[in-house]
Parts: structure tokens; C-alpha cells; sequence
């Protein structure tokens, strides 16, 4: 299970799920931050994020190969 931390209307959001579905990413879930302060606190300036189901967080800028290395 992994967590796409995103925003609306944000491009680069766009581009990493672009990324996500390329290195095709399973059970990809996403939450934006913009109505919750606490996730907007945590994550405003750092969006995209993928968080994993152990907790395990990837910046944005990432690649394809990035994602996959991060994955296993």
C-alpha cells in the first residue's frame, strides 16, 4: 500500500502520478493536504510525497527508476 500526499491543481503532483503509474505503483492511494491543517503543516511545502505502509517517505523529485529502487 502506498500514499500519494498531493494537492489540487498542483503539476507537479500530476507529473509524479505520471511517474507512479509508469513504474505502475500498487494499490496507490491519494490524500490531499489542502483541507486538513495538520496534513497541510506536515506536508504543504513538500508535496508530492509517497509514503509507504511502513512509514517510509520519497521526496518529490523522483524517477521511474527512483520509485523502483524505493519500492523493493
Amino acid at each position: 500500500m502506498f500514499t500519494l500526499f498531493q494537492r489540487d491543481d498542483c503539476h507537479l503532483c500530476d507529473q509524479a502520478l505520471a511517474v507512479l503509474a509508469q513504474a505502475r505503483v500498487p494499490g496507490l492511494d491519494s490524500v490531499f493536504v489542502d483541507d486538513d491543517a495538520a496534513l497541510e503543516a506536515r506536508y504543504g511545502l513538500r508535496v508530492p510525497v509517497l509514503r509507504d505502509a511502513q512509514g517510509r517517505e520519497l521526496d518529490w523529485p523522483f524517477d521511474v527508476a527512483a520509485v523502483e529502487a524505493w519500492t523493493r
